[in-house]
């Protein structure tokens, strides 16, 4: 077997939904895809109801935490692959340099730690958001990576991105 692909997931505060898309292609991937994320500004912990519901579902949390976008920008860090945002916020911020050009493409969500309402509502919000990130990272780790070219690559991130709340 090849070495994985390694996936960054950013988001601003890197204590949801990237924590979330982490956690789901470390066990989407099957040992193919590595997952990372971090935040331009993060918040420096994970939202507890990201981690109950990864909890729930049975993810290792333990190692997870909220961090920088600048330790992955560093020399000695992993050479990154892919690089998603899945938030708004991200998407319009400037990123850092990436070295080795990784694929790269826009996957935003809606915030479900912005939802207000009762722990129903909030932990639906999560509910929802870790659905529509598992669609989408699932549709990812069964491309055929090895037989697509650049171009059609980054048509079909792109597309991925625009997946609904199927």
């Amino acid at each position: 077997m090849s070495d994985p692909y390694n996936v960054l997931f950013l988001c601003t505060g890197n204590s949801a939904r990237s924590i979330l898309a982490e956690a789901i292609i470390e066990r989407e991937g099957m040992g193919r895809f590595r997952g990372f994320s971090a935040g331009s500004h993060p918040k420096g912990e994970l939202n507890p109801y990201a981690v109950q519901l990864l909890e729930r579902l049975n993810h290792d949390t333990a190692a997870m935490r909220s961090k920088s976008w600048d330790e992955f920008a560093r020399p000695e860090a992993p050479k990154m692959d892919f690089v998603f945002t899945v938030c708004d916020q991200a998407a319009a911020e400037e990123c850092p340099y990436w070295p080795g050009q990784p694929m790269s493409a826009h996957w935003g969500l809606p915030d479900p730690a912005a939802v207000e309402g009762n722990e129903a509502e909030r932990r639906l919000a999560f509910s929802e958001t870790y659905r529509m990130l598992r669609n989408r990272i699932s549709i990812l780790v069964n491309l055929p990576l090895n037989s697509l070219d650049r171009l059609a690559l980054q048509d079909r991130l792109d597309e991925i991105g625009r997946t609904g709340a199927e």
